[in-house]
């Protein structure tokens, strides 16, 4: 196992997983058993996720040292998320229109899957505005937001504290070398945690094989081909786009975090990657302070797959049921994505609760999505392979709207992967 490269281990693990899931179909002992791997690996990427944040934000603020520039720099990324997303959103729609997937589906061949425990937080979501994101983000209790993995408010106070640091001078240089010694700490136990994540894939893709069997796919295929292309589309055209205008290769990214795409997928958990993430873009030419913001902040705001199934879903569970939305409920149902789907990133099953925020506000049944329930995990993990490769590509972007961005050392760190990989082949 050592002599193979981390994608190819957590490869192999997700093979086995779908096999393993696949013969023992139906058999609750594989969630018994293999539940258990999957959680820990979750919990270990969990534990070390929101120290990494804290520590890098803190550094990478008391690095800018202006208040002014941090401010330019918030604000153009908040644009600029908002701008993809909403793309992102047309896009899904659009192909919801062209190619019809929810016409002509027979209900009675599909099964309802039990959606009870996303209700009650949907609940709290359909009253969820704009401002109320921002009021959010100031937290109350800082420690509370810490406990609650409540991912902006956190982000506010290290900005704070960060520019607290600064301002003091002299007597704030112990602090930030605190700080620099607990990021650089804790990338090196991300390091140790990923050597546990191709057992943590195996375990999670097995027991979702097991639980809803490769046959599941069958009713509903054409939403997951139609899913699948669709954003395969958005990020070869549309952010491949974008990446062009910025002066850099989508696939150059792409192949950057091939390990890390990987992980995504097999798990359907952008956390996993969250670390990994910020020190890759760091090592590709992209400054600490622009990276350490722009992640964190794009877990929440930038969610381009997500947004783009939610669109899509919504008009699949519409023809499924006969109903004929107009351009103006459409044009609706966007506006209305764009406000649900912002700042609630932490919420089990983010899509399906903005997704139960969102239909009635357009007359769509809510039991629709009983009947997508069992493939959405499928559809999970494109969509965070979606959001992995957006969020990855916005912090180019901003360093490079604000020339910051290292040329040299982007091409550099591209030239050692190539060598890395020649040298185990």
């Amino acid at each position: 196992m050592k002599k193979l490269g981390l994608a190819w281990q957590i490869l192999i693990g997700l093979i086995l997983g779908i096999v393993i899931g696949a013969i023992f179909y139906g058999n609750p002992d594989v969630a018994k058993y293999l539940q258990p791997i999957g959680d820990i690996f979750l919990r270990l990427i969990k534990m070390i996720v929101i120290p990494i944040v804290i520590s890098s934000l803190i550094v990478g603020v008391s690095s800018v040292g202006d208040t002014k520039k941090l401010g330019k720099i918030g604000g153009k990324t908040i644009i600029y998320f908002e701008i993809i997303t909403t793309i992102a959103i047309i896009i899904g729609l659009l192909s919801a229109n062209i190619f019809q997937p929810g016409s002509g589906v027979d209900m009675s061949s599909l099964q309802k899957t039990d959606i009870g425990s996303y209700v009650d937080t949907a609940e709290t979501v359909e009253s969820h505005g704009m401002a109320e994101t921002f009021v959010n983000v100031v937290p109350p209790n800082f420690i509370k937001a810490i406990v609650d993995g409540n991912m902006l408010a956190i982000i506010f106070f290290s900005i704070l504290f960060g520019l607290g640091v600064t301002a003091i001078g002299d007597k704030g240089k112990p602090v930030i070398a605190f700080f620099q010694g607990t990021a650089e700490t804790m990338f090196w136990v991300t390091n140790q945690v990923m050597k546990f994540a191709p057992f943590g894939v195996f375990a999670l893709i097995g027991v979702t094989v097991s639980k809803f069997g490769i046959e599941s796919l069958l009713p509903l295929g054409k939403l997951v081909i139609i899913g699948y292309a669709t954003m395969l589309f958005f990020v070869l055209v549309i952010l491949g786009a974008v990446g062009k205008l910025a002066g850099v290769n989508i696939f150059n990214i792409i192949r950057l975090l091939k390990d890390e795409l990987i992980l995504a997928y097999s798990t359907s958990s952008s956390e996993t990657v969250m670390p990994r993430l910020m020190e890759k873009m760091e090592k590709f030419g992209c400054p600490k302070a622009i990276t350490s913001f722009v992640i964190p902040t794009g877990y929440s705001f930038n969610l381009d797959g997500s947004t783009l199934y939610q669109a899509l879903a919504a008009l699949f569970i519409a023809q499924m049921y006969g109903i004929d939305l107009s351009i103006a409920d459409q044009i609706s149902l966007m506006l209305v994505l764009m406000v649900t789907s912002k700042g609630i990133a932490g919420v089990p099953g983010v899509s399906f609760v903005v997704l139960l925020a969102t239909l009635g506000t357009v007359g769509i049944p809510l039991e629709g999505l009983a009947f997508i329930a069992g493939i959405d995990r499928i559809l999970d993990m494109a969509r965070t392979v979606v959001n992995v490769i957006g969020n990855s590509l916005a912090v180019v972007v901003m360093s490079k709207w604000e020339g910051q961005f290292d040329k040299e050392k982007a091409s550099s760190y591209l030239q050692t992967l190539n060598d890395t990989k020649q040298q185990a082949a």
